[in-house]
């Protein structure tokens, strides 16, 4: 059994080479806290110009990004495992890991563990936080058998 309840909505209109459900579960699960709890999570899979949109609305930052972030924030008193969205740019995704000459489903894993750990409260904004995320993920990935994403391919 899994600790997570995964809502997939697949908006892009091209949805060759997306990761499966099963995949997206495996990537997230070993990110989460192994407390008993069952997490809920949506992860919704967008084109350019949604991904443009959200980043422009909610960052202040009017251009695509490979991941969003959106934590769902709990009200006081209220036990609810609900982690919030992560919004993933599949075009983004496909040309990051071609630039980075990344495996797709490799650079898929990182993009969806970075984002999870967003939401479990993790961010990169000074560099002892970075450092701390960076090697969370690169535990993560190499659990999954997935090398570290932050050494240079050639």
């Amino acid at each position: 059994m899994t600790n997570l309840d995964l809502d997939l909505q697949l908006a892009s209109v091209n949805t060759d080479n997306l990761p499966s459900e099963q995949d997206f579960v495996s990537w997230i699960a070993p990110a989460l806290p192994d407390h008993g709890t069952v997490f809920e999570l949506t992860v919704r899979i967008v084109d350019e110009e949604e991904s443009q949109q959200l980043n422009h609305q909610y960052r202040g930052k009017d251009k695509t990004t490979n991941v969003l972030s959106f934590p769902f924030d709990v009200p006081e008193g209220i036990e609810i495992p609900l982690l919030g969205d992560l919004i993933i740019c599949k075009q983004v995704v496909e040309l990051e890991a071609k630039d980075q000459n990344k495996t797709l489903f490799h650079h898929w894993a990182h993009m969806v563990i970075h984002g999870t750990l967003h939401l479990l409260g993790y961010d990169h904004i000074n560099e002892d936080d970075a450092q701390e995320m960076e090697s969370l993920e690169i535990s993560i990935l190499a659990q999954l058998k997935i090398p570290n994403p932050y050494l240079i391919n050639e």
